[in-house]
């Protein structure tokens, strides 16, 4: 179902028993950035709108980076039907824009080693957020279980009768899927690592190891496969990004892009 249209019934916006009590002139608002962002959300801010009979201009595309004070775009339509709206499109706006705000963040201080999204995700929302990653100058992981092999430790346990399980998944999955899809393998230990690259999986992810491991791994990969890939993940903050990209690794992925971004501040207000 469309996510706006599923949260405009979520809210009632269609029987609202409060706004039924007040006359339904027209009325002219505007969405304010309060703070500093990155926009995301637009399309659905429009969508819940139009869904409501409203109209809805935007002044801003997804992506812009706008300043505290900016108006982001205007509504314009009976006031019952603005109030409907309001919220759902004040909640897209306001999460989105967060994770495009986070996102760029992250990126400003990694560059130029990319950052990347993961799953951790709002359910029902991978699309959108994932969205709001890339206007936030962020690159998409996997879209989910479907589109990317990515073996974990729990897939080797299903493994663990053969000698080397590691290079067995990787065989495994070339020779169940070809090679049209990257193959990424995560590992946890330098002695992992060794196996991995001699396995040649496209990427391999160094999962929640330290800095001088980090650095390590690189100049292992670099003497033994210089065509993997390093993925450093786990535990990445704010604090932490610009240490681990200095490490060598080609790419960066962050959970928290999606599942910690702050709900920005983004009023709408309304015009005498």
């Amino acid at each position: 179902m469309d996510p706006v249209k599923q949260a405009l019934l979520e809210d009632g916006a269609f029987h609202d028993l409060t706004s039924a009590i007040i006359p339904n002139d027209p009325v002219t608002g505007r969405f304010l950035a309060k703070q500093d962002l990155i926009v995301c959300g637009t399309a659905q801010a429009r969508r819940a709108f139009q869904l409501v009979g409203v109209e809805f201009t935007a002044k801003v595309r997804d992506g812009d980076r706008v300043r505290k004070g900016k108006i982001l775009a205007t509504v314009r339509g009976p006031v019952r039907r603005v109030l409907a709206g309001e919220r759902t499109a004040l909640n897209f706006l306001q999460q989105l824009s967060g994770v495009a705000t986070i996102t760029r963040k992250f990126a400003d201080l990694a560059r130029p080693v990319r950052v990347f999204d993961t799953r951790k995700t709002t359910p029902g929302l991978r699309a959108l957020e994932k969205h709001a990653v890339v206007c936030g100058g962020g690159h998409n992981h996997r879209m989910g279980l479907h589109d990317g092999i990515l073996i974990k430790d729990n897939h080797l346990v299903a493994l663990t009768g053969h000698a080397d399980p590691i290079a067995e998944a990787v065989r495994l999955a070339r020779e169940k899927h070809g090679m049209s899809i990257p193959v990424e393998i995560e590992v946890d230990t330098l002695d992992q690592l060794d196996m991995a690259v001699k396995a040649s999986p496209d990427i391999v992810l160094l999962d929640n190891m330290p800095l001088v491991d980090l650095r390590e791994a690189v100049r292992r990969r670099n003497a033994a496969a210089p065509s993997v890939r390093l993925e450093a993940s786990g535990g990445v903050t704010l604090e932490t990004i610009r240490a681990i990209a200095e490490t060598g690794v080609d790419r960066i992925s962050v959970g928290a892009l999606t599942h910690s971004a702050p709900a920005l501040d983004i009023g709408l207000d309304y015009l005498p």
